[in-house]
Parts: structure tokens; C-alpha cells; sequence
């Protein structure tokens, strides 16, 4: 017989790469599981019907829903907060004008250099204390929509809008961007988009934000690594990787090669990889694709049938996509149809993430700076074994 110590488990180890279900510590900030996302204990699709992306900003931040005198008195500082300094504009549309004229010209880069510029204009840079931490938080809010705006307007040739005060910051972002004001549907579009964006606890960028700020760095260099984690098309540019997806349908399509059905199967025999669906923690969903496809579509239905046919095409993606692997889409596939039909320029569309997801990483910031610890994990040795250096051959 043998005994219980020799018995062998024949489950499979499971696959922990990337720290694949691996807690790694506490956050009041916001709770993912299958079933909900939650913003400081406020359900994402609750914030999404009834809250304006500036109250959530002041949840996030502040901590709690604002009432009617702390909103307005939090907006008004967010308006009074938006210029930038006239040389970080300049440096900002001289790299815009200078990057080449194509969908490779990607103005993350040009976002994370006007971050690293901004710090060292803020007053309050090297100072990690509460009162400070709070006050660079809304400054990076409110100027990060001048700065995308700046490098896409100066990217295209146009002359630069100043931020309009009259504007709430998702309509402000779209005026900033295109120097159009923008309708009140699109506008609210833009406001429930940077609400699903917001925040979504230890993701990639986030979670390097707090390794960052571990070690005691200031908050714009957080942020600056938060933002080189976001560029990535497996985390903030996977929206854009959807949306030329759906582009690359289109043309098959037009060319009479066949239709997404044909497309998709193509593709599974190649074995592509097809961005905006699958997500590391949700299997069964993601709570917020559903909430931004039904308002993009409203954009789509608007817009007449050159617009609808983007979420006819993306509907047939998702059911073949179910269908067939039992996957499900995330956030990132709805947003990328719902910007196209919106008009905005698909190279920014990860840097609207970050008008948005500035606020989650901030609050991850400053948590993580109010009870610190460095976050030094240890790593598997995987390598060679030890090997005496004069009897190694060369």
C-alpha cells in the first residue's frame, strides 16, 4: 500500500507566470471578482448610469461621493488647474510635428514625455506628504486632456485649442483633441468611457505605479512607468490592436474574399492573435464591455449605416468568438468601435486610457506611499547550475 506521502496529485500545477492569481496585497480602492467591479464600494455599472466621471474622480481620490458644494468646489480647481506651461506645449507639439505621418506615430511616448516635463514644473514634485500627493493628483487629471489635445492637434497640422472652461473634462478632452465641440450624446459617451476606465485595482500599470512609489519615487515618475506598462497592446493598447482588427475585416470583406465568418476561421487556422477578447481575472465577461457597446451604439445608429456596420462586424466577432472558443470580449473591443464611430484619431485611444486611469493610479499612489513597503518579490532560479568559473570551457 502506499503511503499518503508518496501519493502523487495528478491536477496540474496551475501556471502562476505573471503572478497569475497571486494576491500581493491590500487596497481600499477597488474590489474586481467574476461577478462585480466595484469603486470604493460603488458598482461600476451603478456609477456608469447615474455619476459624472468627475464625481467618480473625487471617489477615487478623495475618497467619497462628493456632495453638491465639494463637487463644484472640486471642479472648479480641475478648470482652474488645466493650463500647461507655454515651453512643455511647445516641446510637446515639436516631437508631435516631428513624428512621422502614420499609425506607427504613437503618442504615448509623446504623453509620457509631457508627464517627466510637468515634474518639474509642479511646485509640490518632491514632496510625498498627503496634502501634496492630492494636489499633483488633480493637477496630472486636469492637464493630461491639454496635452493629449496639444500633440494631436499639432500632430495633424492645426493650430492647438486652449482648454475651454465651459466644459466638463470628457467634453473638454474631445474639444481638446478635434477643436469641435462635441455633441452632448458624444460627450456623454466620453464621460461613461472614462468612468469604465477609471480604475481596475492591481493591473499592470498600476501595480508598476506602486513598485514605483515603494520605493519612495515621487508621483510623476509613477506615473511615467505606469504609462510605459499602458502603451503595451497586451494591457492599454489592445483597444487600438481591436479596432484595426475590425479595419482588416472590412477590407477582406470589400475586397470579396469573403465575409467575417470566413475571416474568422482564417484566422483561427493561423492561429492569430485577436486583441479585445479574454481577460486575466474575468472569465465569464467584462462587466463594462456590454455597458460602453450599448452607448457606442447609439453613436453608430446616429451616425447612419457607414457607422453601424462597425458593430454589425464587431457583433459577429463577438458571437463567432463565443461560439466557437467560449470567449468572451473585454472592455478594450467596444471601445476601440465606439471612438472610431466617434471620429477620434485611433493613435489616441490609449492615451485617453490614461486621461481616465490617471485617477486609479494617483489614489494607488497615494495609498501605497501612506503605508509603505518596498515590493521586492524573489524570483525562481531557473539557470545553469553552479559551475566553477576555471573549469567552465570557453
Amino acid at each position: 500500500m502506499t503511503s499518503s506521502t508518496e501519493v502523487k496529485s495528478s491536477k496540474k500545477p496551475a501556471d502562476t507566470r505573471g503572478l497569475a492569481g497571486q494576491t500581493v496585497g491590500d487596497t481600499q480602492i477597488c474590489q474586481v471578482s467574476q461577478t462585480e467591479l466595484i469603486y470604493r464600494g460603488y458598482e461600476i455599472a451603478d456609477l456608469a448610469e447615474h455619476a459624472t466621471f468627475e464625481e467618480v474622480a473625487h471617489v477615487l481620490l478623495v475618497g467619497h461621493k462628493p456632495t453638491a458644494d465639494e463637487l463644484k468646489r472640486f471642479k472648479d480647481e480641475l478648470v482652474s488647474m488645466r493650463a500647461v506651461d507655454r515651453g512643455i506645449l511647445e516641446v510637446i507639439g515639436k516631437i508631435a510635428r516631428s513624428e512621422p505621418s502614420s499609425d506607427d506615430a504613437h503618442p504615448m511616448g509623446i504623453l509620457r514625455t509631457g508627464i517627466s516635463l510637468l515634474s518639474h514644473v509642479d511646485p509640490d514634485c518632491e514632496d510625498n506628504s498627503p496634502e501634496a500627493q492630492m494636489r499633483k493628483s488633480k493637477r496630472l487629471l486636469a492637464q493630461i486632456p491639454t496635452i493629449i489635445g496639444y500633440g494631436q492637434m499639432s500632430c495633424e497640422g492645426k493650430t492647438p485649442v486652449d482648454p475651454d472652461p465651459n466644459l466638463d473634462l470628457a467634453a473638454n478632452l474631445l474639444w481638446c483633441m478635434t477643436g469641435e465641440k462635441p455633441s452632448e450624446l458624444n460627450a456623454k459617451v466620453m464621460d461613461v468611457s472614462l468612468i469604465l476606465y477609471a480604475e481596475h485595482d492591481f493591473n499592470a500599470s498600476t501595480f508598476a505605479a506602486r513598485v514605483i512609489a515603494s520605493t519612495e519615487a515621487d508621483m510623476h515618475s509613477a506615473v511615467c512607468g505606469a504609462i510605459g506598462a499602458l502603451k503595451g497592446p497586451l494591457h492599454g493598447g489592445a483597444n487600438e490592436k481591436a479596432m484595426a482588427m475590425l479595419k482588416d475585416i472590412d477590407a477582406y470583406i470589400a475586397a470579396g474574399n469573403g465575409d467575417v465568418d470566413s475571416f474568422m476561421a482564417e484566422a483561427f487556422a493561423e492561429k492569430r492573435k485577436l486583441m479585445g477578447f479574454g481577460h486575466r481575472v474575468y472569465k465569464n465577461g467584462d462587466h463594462r464591455a456590454g455597458i460602453l457597446r450599448s452607448w457606442g451604439l447609439k453613436i453608430a445608429e446616429q451616425n447612419g449605416p457607414d457607422a453601424k456596420k462597425w458593430f454589425d462586424i464587431g457583433d459577429r466577432v463577438q458571437q463567432i468568438m463565443f461560439e466557437q472558443k467560449n470567449i468572451y470580449p473585454n472592455v478594450d473591443f467596444p471601445c476601440g468601435m465606439t471612438y472610431f464611430v466617434m471620429g477620434i484619431p485611433v493613435p489616441q485611444y490609449t492615451p485617453i486610457f490614461v486621461a481616465s486611469r490617471i485617477t486609479g493610479w494617483c489614489a494607488h499612489i497615494m495609498e501605497q506611499h501612506q503605508d509603505n513597503r518596498l515590493i521586492r518579490p524573489l524570483a525562481n532560479y531557473t539557470g545553469p547550475a553552479l559551475t566553477k568559473w576555471n573549469e567552465a570551457r570557453s
